[in-house]
């Protein structure tokens, strides 16, 4: 069974399969003018992340006007009012703001990226509280569903498809990062959700090594992919060389941590 054929004149049918495939296509050349700096696409978002070094952010903000200046070539207009700046900066003063097309964009102290809320202070209590919230929410859906007898193995894939999968998404960039609370938090949802199921259900810190090993898998079976060569193996064959961090920032972060777990 195949549709009518249907010509457009300008833009893409919303919902359309090949809609993000197409865009992708059109914006294949927009890329990073400065080495400092890096683009990164998914579909229509677009973000610039730029490494600013001893307070020189020119790079920085002449990739910005790059970017405007592409997109008044190729027809495409900028939603300066979607547009956020976030800034990860732990020195003290003030940062001027960017301008875009003679409008100020807002700066922020967290973003929703990609699913993932990211603060300016690279904590993640904030993220943790946004997906606990939501989780509990779910959490009353699946109490009705005991109420109206389904037995455990209906309502053990119904937490694995609703809850876990909140609590869990890209949980190898931030659980490894998390304080006591925040793990304590996330924990406490599995436990309810335990009591509802009746059923012993995989803890946090289970799934996270679980996550990490299997990413780690990916990385080591691709040469091709740009973390590959941070795995590399000492003399012996048997064990990877560790990365050497200087904060405890730099430590908890997934590559450190998923050595160390390759190691144990």
């Amino acid at each position: 069974i195949t549709s009518s054929t249907l010509t457009l004149s300008t833009g893409a049918p919303q919902g359309c399969v090949l809609s993000p495939l197409l865009y992708t296509l059109f914006t294949h050349d927009c890329t990073a003018t400065h080495s400092s700096n890096t683009i990164i696409k998914f579909a229509d978002d677009t973000t610039i992340i730029g490494c600013i070094s001893n307070g020189d952010e020119s790079a920085y903000r002449a990739e910005v006007r790059a970017l405007t200046s592409w997109c008044r070539d190729n027809n495409l207009l900028l939603n300066v009012s979607k547009t956020k700046d976030l800034i990860v900066d732990y020195r003290r003063g003030g940062h001027t703001p960017i301008h875009i097309e003679g409008a100020e964009v807002e700066r922020v102290s967290c973003f929703r990226f990609l699913g993932i809320n990211i603060s300016e202070d690279l904590s993640w209590s904030h993220h943790v509280g946004v997906i606990t919230k939501a989780a509990r929410q779910r959490l009353f859906f699946l109490r009705r569903l005991r109420r109206f007898g389904m037995d455990s193995r209906i309502l053990t894939n119904f937490y694995r498809c609703t809850i876990e999968s909140i609590l869990s998404g890209c949980i190898t960039t931030w659980y490894g990062s998390c304080n006591a609370l925040d793990r304590k938090a996330l924990q406490r949802v599995v436990r309810s959700a335990e009591r509802i199921t009746r059923t012993e259900l995989p803890a946090m810190q289970d799934l996270y090594r679980q996550r990490c090993r299997r990413k780690m898998q990916r990385i080591l079976s691709d040469p091709s992919h740009p973390s590959h060569s941070l795995f590399m193996l000492l003399p012996s064959g048997r064990r990877y060389r560790s990365i050497q961090t200087r904060t405890s920032r730099y430590r908890d972060c997934f590559y450190p941590q998923a050595i160390r777990l390759l190691n144990c």
